[in-house]
């Protein structure tokens, strides 16, 4: 089961869970994530979302081995597009619990939470430069918004990951515990079930739609579109597999 969901009264709890990938997101659990969290936006016994996952990682990133044949045209009608768009609009409060790995997509996941905690042992970042890629789901401009243009044209043209700690001092996440991510992150979302849910949800619409009204998310994703066709692309993942350093070329 990829996608463990454990419901807990007011709130549900969900874990992404591909262990064996640090929890990558192929395009099966990133639509059964969608799928599910469309159904909780109509169930209203459901006040919050407890996001994390499994066996100490987040989610080390996209399934390189989908991306890695795709090209620019299937990219344009991607169903992943579609997953991405439906999480985004979960209009209720989503909590995301990081530990380990949350690193490209898993860190885009991350960014689309209303509340972030990370644990101790998070990593975050957006290396996806590194595969001769940009990221693909918002998390540039999401970054932008969150840390401004040095630090996330730092992180996005170098590839750098953060900890936690560092990470939480510019202001990526606002809480950072001590040890788990849930040990901060479920009485959160306890907090956030009992609160006024008709509010909570005008909240976030309001907060989402101020954040990210000036975002060029269309821009970035035809970017991210039009890489997958390049020479760069297919030396940068073969790198990657390979554990060596990529020689790209421009092309």
């Amino acid at each position: 089961m990829d996608l463990i969901v454990e419901p807990h009264g007011p709130w549900t709890k969900l874990t992404l869970s591909r262990p064996e990938v640090k929890n990558a997101l192929n395009t099966a659990l990133l639509a059964r994530l969608a799928e599910v969290l469309s159904a909780l936006a109509k169930d209203k016994a459901c006040r919050a979302v407890l996001l994390t996952g499994a066996e100490g990682n987040f989610a080390a990133g996209a399934d390189i081995g989908e991306i890695e044949g795709k090209s620019s045209a299937e990219g344009a009608v991607d169903p992943r597009k579609d997953h991405w768009a439906a999480i985004r609009a979960f209009p209720k409060p989503l909590v995301a619990a990081v530990d380990g790995f949350a690193l490209g997509g898993g860190f885009e996941l991350a960014l689309m939470a209303d509340c972030l905690v990370l644990g101790a042992s998070a990593k975050v970042g957006l290396p996806e430069t590194n595969l001769g890629l940009i990221p693909g789901a918002g998390g540039a401009q999401r970054l932008l918004s969150l840390v401004g243009r040095a630090r996330a044209t730092r992180l996005v043209l170098t590839g750098e990951i953060l900890p936690a700690a560092t990470a939480h001092d510019w202001g990526i996440a606002a809480w950072l515990s001590e040890g788990a991510a849930e040990d901060v992150a479920r009485p959160l979302t306890e907090k956030l079930a009992e609160r006024a849910p008709l509010a909570l949800m005008a909240a976030k619409a309001a907060l989402v739609a101020g954040a990210e009204a000036a975002l060029a998310l269309a821009q970035e994703r035809a970017a991210f579109e039009a890489l997958l066709d390049t020479a760069d692309k297919t030396e940068g993942i073969r790198a990657f597999r390979e554990k060596r350093k990529p020689g790209f070329n421009g092309t």
